[in-house]
C-alpha cells in the first residue's frame, strides 16, 4: 500500500503552508511562490497532506523522500513482527514438562516477542484455582532463572482458566 504524492505541477492548490528541508514551517505561500522558492533551491515541492485548507507541502528532493517514506514502513513492518506468542501449561503438567516450556518461552522472548501463558482449566480443576496459581508461579520462577522477565499483564482469571502476558526486560 504505497502511498502516492502529488510533486511540483502535479499540485492543483492555490494556497499551499510550506515547510523547507529542515521541517521548519515556512507560512502560507501561493502555489506560484512555493514553487519559486523550491526551484531556488534545486529540490521539489511535495505535497504531504491534502486533508487540511491549505494543504501541506515540503520543499525536499523527492528520491530522498521515497527512500525515507520507505525506511519508515520498512521500521513499522519491524514493529509488526513481534508477535504474541502463546504457552499453554495444563494442570497437570510435571516438572520437566515446565522446563521444556520454559526453554521454549526463552527463545520467543529473546527473538523479542511477547509471550501469553495460558492455563486451562477443565471440570473440577476449576474448584483448585490456589493450585492453578502455584503452578504458574512455579513456571514463571523457572523461567527467570534462564532470562529476566517483566509482567505486561498480571495473571487474570478468564472463563476457561487464566492468562498473562510477559516480555523481556
Amino acid at each position: 500500500m504505497e502511498k502516492k504524492f502529488l510533486i511540483n505541477n502535479q499540485i492543483r492548490a492555490n494556497k499551499v503552508r510550506v515547510i523547507d528541508e529542515q521541517g521548519k514551517n515556512l507560512g502560507v505561500f501561493s502555489l506560484e511562490e512555493a514553487l519559486e522558492m523550491a526551484k531556488e533551491r534545486n529540490l521539489d515541492l511535495i505535497q504531504i497532506t491534502e486533508k487540511v485548507d491549505p494543504p501541506v507541502c515540503r520543499i525536499f528532493d523527492y528520491g530522498k523522500f521515497l527512500y525515507q517514506m520507505k525506511k519508515k514502513e520498512k521500521e513499522k513492518r519491524k514493529e509488526k513482527g513481534k508477535e504474541i506468542k502463546g504457552i499453554r501449561l495444563g494442570f497437570n503438567i510435571s516438572e520437566h514438562d515446565m522446563e521444556t516450556r520454559a526453554n521454549q518461552a526463552k527463545e520467543f522472548l529473546e527473538e523479542g516477542n511477547r509471550i501469553q501463558i495460558e492455563m486451562i482449566l477443565r471440570g473440577r480443576e476449576r474448584e483448585l484455582t490456589n493450585f492453578a496459581k502455584e503452578k504458574i508461579k512455579r513456571f514463571l520462577e523457572i523461567l527467570e532463572s534462564k532470562v529476566q522477565i517483566k509482567v505486561e499483564q498480571d495473571l487474570k482469571k478468564v472463563p476457561r482458566g487464566f492468562i498473562m502476558i510477559i516480555s523481556k526486560k
